[in-house]
């Protein structure tokens, strides 16, 4: 991307910048300063006279996001991380001595908004009733070049709300500073993730690190990004999943083990998909999928009350209440349901023309496995708002997982679906090597008829089988989408930080 040309705005503060430098200001100091109070801590604690004396010396930093110039005096928004509080700033104590012109030169003149200041002074509350914070010394700690894309002000306070897309998850660091509450999004995604440690961390699992380059991209259906190490000049994939990895380490005699894992997969992109996501997995020994949908319900009615304090979470204009038990609804009585059409017993042929009768569009490469997919996730999956297991999935649609202890055909499998989209995907593991290798065969079939989501064979996974992995029981659960859920927000984006989007001017970066 080509460097922008400057606006006439971003030339002025090039030349105040100058000017600070003439005047012997550095506008970018060493970065030590003794912040020893927050905004919030003000506000929050400052009761006047009845403890003002714990409030005479504070020091304290941020961003200028508003200035009201009264002459010898100006009233400013200071905000710092925890929010936003009022300055009070004359000209006679911040510049003692012969040089008042100094006011007018830095304050009035050189200083814009998105200039960060660092300012020691006393805590005092208006004749408005305002807190607000006396400046007795001010100092300069970063001059900003770019002005904020809209600040606008209203009864001394500034805010905006951006609704440029584009502007949000492009710019999010500006997006940050002109919309403070979006930090809380972020700030609750990572309450989620510590409540969801902390869960299993009691339970006695054990968190463990796999490879993000892997030789094979196994453990899912899905389009790797393929890149290549230079010095074994040979490909590599960024995982597409984590599973295999951790199924060795139950076979090492691990118990119980999980990964935040950041996983990446050549696909799509809308509000529910982004080509880089992270997902939980964990793998417990001698338990079954039975067990599994027990902790996770209530692993998810735990994180609901953390986030929220109550199980009944607002998503758009729906509650949808996260209580333990939830409902399970077989796959086959979900597409029976809600199109009414068996499939059970139904061949290849014959599902394909239950998704030509249903209006869906199939692709000569999928078998019986992704053709069932295609009928559950168009016309089944949408209609799930509150949290549901999806369980008992054909053998075709679940290449890792154990056989159906009672149900021929049948796999001990459950997705949790939550508000129309799934939100973990659970098996019963398959533990036997010469099934897997069938199941991975089964596959390679599939790629051979042009599925690019199919599975490789690894064979050094089969070889770990081979030794024996105990009865096992694992789930993946997409913490994008919990947290999208959890904070109500319509779009994967807006619970990424930096989420993946084309050069700008559709140039190359």
């Amino acid at each position: 991307m080509q460097a922008p040309q400057l606006s006439e705005q971003e030339l002025i503060r090039r030349d105040k910048l100058k000017q600070l430098l003439e005047l012997g200001i550095d506008p970018y100091p060493a970065p030590l300063y003794p912040v020893n109070i927050t905004a919030s801590t003000i506000k929050l604690n400052y009761k006047g006279e009845e403890n003002k004396a714990d409030f005479a010396e504070v020091c304290l930093a941020g961003r200028i996001m508003g200035v009201r110039d009264m002459g010898k005096a100006s009233f400013a928004v200071l905000q710092d991380s925890t929010g936003k509080i009022q300055l009070y700033v004359k000209r006679d104590e911040i510049c003692p001595g012969e040089d008042k012109t100094l006011y007018d030169k830095v304050w009035k003149h050189l200083t814009d908004i998105g200039d960060i200041i660092g300012v020691k002074g006393f805590v005092f509350t208006t004749k408005t009733g305002e807190t607000s914070v006396h400046v007795k010394e001010l100092t300069f700690l970063t001059k900003s070049l770019k002005p904020l894309p809209v600040v606008k002000e209203k009864e001394g306070e500034t805010f905006d709300a951006v609704t440029d897309l584009e502007f949000k998850y492009r710019q999010r660091y500006a997006d940050l500073i002109i919309n403070p509450q979006v930090k809380d999004v972020f700030i609750k995604r990572t309450t989620l993730i510590n409540t969801i440690r902390e869960y299993l961390n009691a339970q006695g699992a054990i968190e463990v690190d796999t490879p993000v380059l892997q030789s094979i991209p196994g453990g899912a259906a899905a389009r790797p990004f393929i890149t290549h190490h230079n010095a074994l000049d040979i490909p590599f994939y960024l995982r597409i999943a984590n599973e295999l990895y951790l199924k060795r380490l139950i076979v090492g005699g691990f118990d119980w083990v999980y990964e935040f894992s950041r996983n990446f997969r050549n696909e799509g992109m809308d509000r529910t998909h982004n080509p880089e996501f992270t997902v939980l997995e964990w793998y417990t020994a001698y338990k079954d999928y039975y067990w599994m949908m027990e902790v996770t319900e209530n692993l998810m009615e735990k994180i609901a009350l953390a986030l929220h304090g109550t199980t009944v979470v607002t998503v758009g204009d729906k509650q949808i209440d996260f209580k333990a038990p939830f409902k399970r609804v077989p796959i086959y009585d979900a597409i029976k349901d809600h199109t009414g059409i068996d499939v059970t017993e139904m061949d290849e042929e014959g599902l394909r023309n239950a998704c030509k009768q249903l209006g869906i569009h199939v692709e000569a490469s999928m078998g019986k496995g992704k053709l069932i997919d295609e009928i559950f996730g168009s016309k089944c999956e949408g209609n799930y708002t509150q949290p549901t297991f999806i369980i008992d999935y054909p053998v075709e649609m679940s290449p890792l997982t154990k056989k159906h202890r009672s149900k021929p055909g049948l796999v001990e499998r459950f997705e949790l679906m939550v508000n129309g989209k799934e939100i973990a995907n659970a098996y019963s593991e398959l533990n036997d090597p010469i099934d897997q290798r069938e199941r991975f065969e089964e596959q390679l079939k599939l790629m051979a008829r042009g599925d690019d989501e199919a599975m490789f064979i690894d064979h050094d996974f089969l070889r770990s089988l081979e030794y024996g992995m105990p009865p096992t029981s694992g789930i993946g659960i997409g913490i994008d989408r919990l947290c999208m859920l959890m904070t109500n927000q319509p779009s994967i984006q807006d619970v990424l930080l930096f989420p993946q989007m084309r050069p700008e001017g559709g140039q190359e970066a």
